[in-house]
């Protein structure tokens, strides 16, 4: 039974990490950026305790699971439950790449194009990822990874998660 927490900067592979694991079919799957905010035009956050529900809906209804995000509140929420953890702790040039050759994700946009629409605010979202102090940040990030004392790794290059399999 495996427990694992994925987070880092937008843009660092966490998503990719994530479905690699679940297509196994062993882990169950969350990516906190589907409940995370209110749906609508004006990006809102949804409040802390609706967002835990819907996290506790999935642990409680699967062994093993993965859960990806780059929210450090609600990762908080259940990282003592967690077995392991993965800090995808990249470069912030890399994340940009990675942003600029991103597949369109229709769970979070309507088209491609609407994706494209908001490339340049989220280029500009991961650059600041070392200079912010919120939820969001490398500092938030850093502190999970550090208070953590179980098993963690940090990978620095998308290249690193072809050392993470199913069953280590």
């Amino acid at each position: 039974m495996r427990k694992i927490i994925i987070f880092g900067n937008s843009g660092s592979g966490k998503s990719t990490l994530a479905r690699k694991l679940s297509a196994s079919g062993e882990f169950g799957h969350l990516d906190l950026d589907s409940l995370a905010w209110e749906t609508g035009s004006t990006p809102t956050r949804k409040r802390l305790a609706d967002s835990e529900k819907e996290i506790r809906r999935l642990i409680s209804s699967t062994r093993s699971w993965v859960i990806e995000g780059c929210y450090s509140d609600l990762l908080d929420l259940v990282i003592s439950q967690a077995t392991e953890i993965i800090f995808m702790n990249l470069p912030v040039e890399a994340c940009i790449s990675n942003a600029r050759t991103r597949p369109w994700e229709p769970h979070k946009y309507s088209s491609k194009q609407a994706q494209d629409k908001n490339l340049a605010m989220l280029i500009d979202w991961i650059a600041k990822y070392e200079e912010r102090d919120d939820t969001f940040s490398f500092a938030s990030h850093q502190a999970l990874f550090n208070n953590f004392s179980g098993k963690k790794r940090m990978l620095t290059s998308n290249e690193q998660t072809s050392e993470i399999t199913f069953n280590n």
